[in-house]
């Protein structure tokens, strides 16, 4: 295996691929070079890997005898990681080529690419589907030939299927059953440049599903910047570009939000130095091979530093609102980034539960983004009570402002003169609410709905910004959170300032009683603890003499005791909980195997005792639902505890990858 992630979110990743000609950091954009008309270094713009054809090389006499001779790396003049595509593009270009799948792998190799790929059957969109199945046996054929052709390469295998999402499922499980480097997603040109961005969606989802983490996705001819956030975050490492040069040859000026003619430039559109030592009128006024290198040079500065935009935004923990940003650039990627609601799910899955940066609500499709499903979904973990209240927002942290709101405004007896009236959900219980009863005091706020006074401090509930002008969508999604999430009370008594913010039409009767606030700390530090780490487990951990330490200066929460034993550490940035020894044994004694632990094999054992970091290779099962940046358990096979780290993939990855690390030790039990 030659890739590992180094950092996540949303699908997208930061990896390493080690190739015979160096190690590339993914994700990485490939410019096409012609292995007969090259015209620009491309390596001086900051390509790192390059994709040539290997048809190409082969059907020409002089290339083919020079390849052979001296090797592809020396026939194009880059030094670094090549790949060689198989004659595929011809094959669907002209309907036939003069070589066999062997034959191509075979070259290939002889040729020092790489990575090479296979002679798959590229089926172009909307085909009948009995087209669509036949050329896919074809190409699961060759993908199978090829492993066995091959001696050292590395090999492409390309996901094919049409715009049958069925069919590019399963050719994703079977060759991904298959012992390939890379995974590239093919035929999709002609969906690209006819903008069906929502079709590119659902093929990418339904292959990057199937496919095995551990190995990198090549999104093929996809080689616009604006749209590589969106195939970032949606799971592609690698991108091939012919576009930097063919759209130069059209005096087009490829930019992040679009594409810009220079017959229509009054001024450049960028400050890369074509942009800013040449005017339209000078590159009006070249001769035409002049002014195409030129803005060649100016697509690949653009490109490249879009890249390099998508790395730091995964590194900061906010690519989806860049991907927001760019999608805003054109309606149809807009279409894709709603289609997203689809795979909120699968999203969720693969984002890191916590991260560096805060939520910011940028428009409705925030409101499809994995945070907030998890949020939704973890709300079940937390205790179960009789009563909802429902509050309005206001200052963060709620829980801190709103004892603060009373103790500074002494004509405020009580609760309800924060909330303005109250009214109870008509079709709710008829008995009174009483103070002791067993109530739960939340905020209703947007984007993330329902947020129990106890969790409001956890990440992202605390750090996030949304505007104060509410959008319809918002609206509804707030409706729909509370109809669904009220099932669980007997009673719901509801300011009247939430239902007039969000316009919600239940049926109401006024509540006359005054509220009481009812908040404690022993409450708070285990609803945090099932909500991190599952439904009992804030009991579990907290019992006995329980000390709480609070900041001197902020006034929260930072250490709890049993008599002098630390059990747990509040985290100041995100509000999560990192164990110590003891609270790792007690969850450990709560939880059921394999609940939220990760298992390493005899070899690794004594390391992790040690508090060496784990890496994937020694694991041998793991929880497949944790997710990265988790707390975790780390045992071994007879389900003692080892240690306790921070996960730094989730459990599919872990079990997946043979390289890298899986988990970060903060201690272990020697």
């Amino acid at each position: 295996m030659n890739f590992e992630i180094k950092y996540k979110d949303a699908l997208g990743r930061i990896g390493k691929l080690k190739t015979p000609h160096g190690t590339v950091e993914t994700p990485v954009l490939m410019p096409v070079i012609h292995p007969g008309k090259q015209t620009i270094d491309v390596k001086k713009y900051g390509a790192d890997m390059v994709i040539t054809n290997a048809y190409i090389i082969y059907k020409n006499e002089e290339l083919k005898n020079k390849a052979l001779e001296n090797g592809v790396h020396k026939l194009i003049n880059f030094n670094g990681p090549i790949v060689t595509d198989s004659g595929s593009f011809q094959l669907s270009e002209y309907g036939d080529i003069d070589v066999n799948n062997r034959e191509i792998i075979e070259f290939q190799e002889k040729i020092g690419t790489d990575i090479g790929t296979s002679l798959d059957i590229p089926t172009p969109p909307y085909v009948k589907r009995e087209r669509a199945e036949k050329e896919l046996e074809i190409t699961l054929e060759r993908a199978e030939e090829a492993i066995n052709v091959r001696g050292n390469l590395m090999l492409n295998s390309v996901v094919q299927g049409s715009t049958f999402p069925d069919l590019r499922a399963k050719c994703a499980q079977i060759i991904g059953k298959m012992d390939f480097e890379v995974y590239p997603i093919g035929a999709v040109v002609p969906l690209l440049e006819n903008y069906k961005y929502m079709d590119v969606l659902d093929i990418v989802m339904s292959s990057v599903q199937y496919l095995p983490p551990s190995r990198p996705r090549h999104l093929m001819g996809a080689g616009h910047p604006m749209i590589f956030a969106f195939a970032v975050a949606i799971g592609c490492d690698l991108f091939d570009s012919a576009a930097y040069i063919l759209y130069a040859q059209d005096d087009r000026f490829m930019m992040p939000d679009g594409t810009y003619k220079l017959e229509n430039l009054t001024h450049m559109p960028c400050s890369c130095e074509i942009c800013t030592d040449y005017t339209p009128q000078d590159l009006k006024n070249m001769k035409k091979e002049e002014r195409m290198k030129l803005i060649a040079a100016h697509n690949l500065n653009i490109s490249f530093a879009e890249i390099r935009r998508i790395k730091q935004a995964i590194i900061n923990g906010n690519l989806l609102e860049l991907v927001e940003n760019r999608c805003r650039s054109h309606p149809y990627l807009l279409n894709a980034l709603r289609g997203l609601k689809k795979y909120k799910s699968v999203m969720e899955e693969y984002d890191p539960a916590y991260k560096k940066s805060a939520f910011f609500y940028s428009g409705p499709e925030s409101l499809n983004r994995p945070e907030i499903y998890r949020h939704l979904k973890r709300l079940e973990r937390l205790p179960k009570k009789d009563k909802l209240v429902l509050l309005p927002s206001f200052k963060k942290p709620y829980s801190k402002n709103i004892k603060n709101i009373l103790l500074n405004n002494p004509e405020m007896e009580n609760v309800d003169d924060l909330t303005g009236k109250l009214y109870k959900i008509h079709n709710s219980s008829d008995n009174d609410l009483e103070y002791g009863d067993s109530v739960q005091l939340a905020v209703m706020d947007y984007p993330f709905g329902i947020i129990p006074l106890e969790i409001d401090e956890l990440y992202p509930l605390a750090q996030n910004e949304a505007p104060s002008c509410l959008d319809e969508d918002s609206k509804i999604f707030i409706r729909d959170t509370l109809s669904n999430y009220m099932k669980n009370f007997c009673e719901i008594i509801i300011s009247e300032k939430v239902i007039k913010k969000f316009d919600l039409d239940f049926k109401f009767k006024e509540y006359e009683k005054p509220l009481e606030i009812s908040l404690n700390d022993i409450n708070k530090i285990e609803y945090i603890a099932d909500y991190q780490f599952g439904e009992g487990s804030g009991k579990a951990l907290f019992t006995g003499n329980i000390n709480i330490i609070k900041s001197r200066k902020t006034g929260k929460i930072r250490h709890i005791h049993d008599g002098d034993v630390l059990i747990a550490t509040l985290r100041a940035s995100d509000g999560i909980f990192v164990l110590s020894m003891e609270g790792a044994k007690r969850l450990h004694n709560y939880l059921e195997y394999p609940q939220n632990r990760v298992v390493v094999n005899g070899d690794s054992e004594p390391f992790a005792r040690e508090g060496k970091s784990i890496f994937a290779k020694f694991v041998i099962d793991c929880d497949i639902n944790i997710r990265a940046n988790e707390e975790v358990l780390i045992v071994n096979e007879n389900d003692e505890l080892l240690a306790y780290g921070k996960s730094l993939l989730n459990g599919h990855e872990i079990m997946d990858f043979n390289v890298g690390q899986a988990v970060k030790t903060r201690k272990g039990g020697k």
